[in-house]
């Protein structure tokens, strides 16, 4: 529990902590890891690395222009200003961030921690509903939302105070920022004051918001991506993930700012104008889902990637098919990680040489992982179980019983079965939902997902188990093949019967136009459960 007085004049947030009886152990054993009592990530992040390589490096790139570092600075105390002063922004206020991945998006989130309040980034392509639901949830006090997003927002919470970016009137956000000073003084935060409300991504159809503090921003920086991804300061960095999505935070804005290296902000990408950015713009670290990647083989971009230095994919298990795919025709290992907003970002996964493929890898430095089986005992290597693990960040829901569900013993269980090798490899084998009882055998349904991406004509699968009176349920996939394919579902039933144990084919197979999935590329399996038997949503 928080040990620290707190700087939040509204403590909405500390109301809403779990139950100290519900808390996961947290766990700091690496020296980088002690971090001061106070300290305002903003500053840290943005502040600090001004103060340490001067305001002149690129920071944020676009299609269309480059802010430095000092720009974001600027730019991230004139609206710190306008929140404080327009508005009457007080520590410990929420506030609703909308938007797609663009400068001014970074410059109001940097602007709400160093005014002391607390970011809730949504993903911008929700709509109403799903806002309201968000709203009744965090309870903010204001929203900043890009212009040309404003409408579904105020159908979603109507009576919410909001401030547009982006747009041409005198009360847009940048038109009250040009009139402030670009120089503001961060609110002196506790390590553990609450700076984001990350919602999770939503694939069960009923989101949570977890809780993560000042000192978990850093945290994700000094771990996975100092021990993993190795940044350097001209790294350019890029991806597809959202903001609003902590893989996409991450990996787009507080590993490359940790680092004074610089990042690509493209507000929407396909996967193939992905690779022709990452070419154009020189990308040397990129973020990605599975799906991308081999989307971006698929249509020939393979010799755009080759400049890329690091490529990180998580989201979804990475098929070693696609793995082996990518290494043959860019030379590059992608790192395969799993990570959750529950954690904030990744804490298993493996570079270079230590990559195995189909592993997702080891446990990331500063973390711990076990297998436990029903139980909650620890298995023995070569087991399969439930994957759990702790470390110095931990799942921390915002008023949701479900943190009771999710915290055993101290460990954050991470909802995937697993099992680890005797070299210390963690090898996915499904959601632990994902798991199909059919007359007896278990099957993972993410073994039969790889089996049929490894036929040529396939470009996505998904599979669920489909209730069936005789065999209590049947493996069901749904396949999105690729462009003029002939491909019958007989063809793609002998295949996967020719490549794993027969009694583990999709007895029945739908073919789609595209798969369902949340603004961060997962795919909604709790959708195609529900898809009658027309095979339309």
């Amino acid at each position: 529990m928080p040990v620290v007085r707190s700087a939040h004049v509204d403590t909405f947030c500390r109301d809403h902590l779990p139950p100290a009886d519900a808390w996961p152990d947290l766990v700091f054993d690496l020296p980088e890891l002690h971090y001061p009592d106070w300290l305002n990530c903003a500053d840290s992040l943005l502040d600090d690395t001004v103060r340490r390589l001067g305001p002149n490096r690129p920071c944020l790139r676009t299609e269309t222009g480059t802010w430095t570092y000092g720009d974001l600075l600027s730019a991230a105390n004139r609206a710190a200003h306008v929140l404080t002063d327009h508005f009457g922004l007080k520590p410990g206020n929420r506030v609703l961030l909308r938007g797609p991945n663009n400068p001014w998006l970074v410059a109001a989130w940097f602007a709400v921690l160093k005014a002391g309040g607390v970011a809730v980034t949504t993903m911008p392509l929700l709509r109403a509903k799903e806002i309201a639901g968000l709203v009744e949830l965090t309870k903010p006090d204001l929203a900043i939302c890009d212009h040309r997003f404003l409408e579904e927002l105020r159908l979603g919470a109507p009576t919410l105070r909001t401030i547009g970016y982006g747009g041409p009137g005198p009360d847009d956000l940048t038109a009250l920022a040009s009139s402030t000073s670009d120089t503001f003084t961060s609110v002196a935060t506790a390590a553990d004051d609450v700076a984001i409300l990350a919602p999770t991504s939503g694939t069960t159809g009923r989101p949570k918001a977890t809780m993560h503090f000042h000192r978990d921003l850093l945290i994700c920086a000094d771990t996975f991506s100092r021990h993993i991804v190795r940044p350097t300061q001209d790294d350019v960095f890029a991806g597809s993930p959202p903001i609003g999505f902590t893989f996409g935070l991450g990996g787009l804005v507080l590993f490359p700012l940790r680092a004074g290296a610089s990042t690509l902000l493209l507000e929407r990408a396909t996967p193939v104008e992905l690779a022709d950015a990452v070419a154009k713009h020189r990308v040397t670290v990129l973020f990605t889902a599975p799906t991308a990647y081999r989307a971006m083989l698929a249509g020939g971009k393979a010799s755009a990637l080759k400049g890329l230095r690091r490529c990180i994919s998580a989201g979804e298990h990475l098929p070693p098919g696609t793995w082996r795919d990518f290494l043959a025709q860019t030379g590059i290992r992608i790192i395969n990680g799993i990570g959750g907003t529950e954690m904030l970002h990744i804490y298993i996964a493996a570079a270079d040489e230590e990559i195995r493929p189909g592993s997702t890898g080891r446990v990331v430095p500063g973390f711990q992982a076990v297998i436990l089986d029903e139980n909650g005992d620890p298995v023995p290597d070569g087991v399969s179980g439930r994957l759990a693990v702790k470390g110095p960040t931990g799942c921390r829901y915002l008023s949701d019983d479900r943190q009771r569900s999710t915290i055993h013993n101290g460990w954050t269980l991470t909802g995937d079965s697993y099992h680890r090798d005797e070299d210390g490899y963690y090898w996915f084998e499904a959601r632990n939902d994902d798991i199909i009882i059919s007359a007896g055998y278990n099957i993972a349904g993410p073994e039969v997902e790889a089996a049929l991406l490894d036929h040529p004509d396939v470009l996505e699968a998904a599979v669920i188990g489909a209730p069936d009176a005789e065999r209590g349920a049947v493996v069901k996939a749904f396949v999105v093949p690729r462009a003029d394919s002939k491909v019958t579902a007989g063809e793609l039933q002998d295949f996967v019967k020719r490549t794993l144990a027969p009694y583990k084919y999709p007895r029945e197979v739908v073919f789609l136009d595209s798969l369902p999935r949340t603004a961060t590329g997962k795919v909604q399996r709790y959708r195609l459960r529900s898809m009658p038997p027309s095979g339309r949503l």
